[in-house]
């Protein structure tokens, strides 16, 4: 993925809006921007390559 582990972390720990797609921190529980509660993880690659 990223050049380096530490790369990885910042840019995949996020949540999406499942309403607006605005990126959220791991630790939220609602959307910063529409206050929606439905959040989902932010998709990785399955292969890994």
């Amino acid at each position: 993925m990223g050049k380096f582990p530490e790369a990885d972390e910042r840019l995949l720990k996020k949540k999406i809006c499942m309403k607006c797609n605005a990126r959220n921190s791991i630790r939220a529980t609602r959307c910063r921007k529409c206050n929606y509660p439905n959040l989902r993880l932010k998709a990785k690659d399955k292969n890994g390559a």
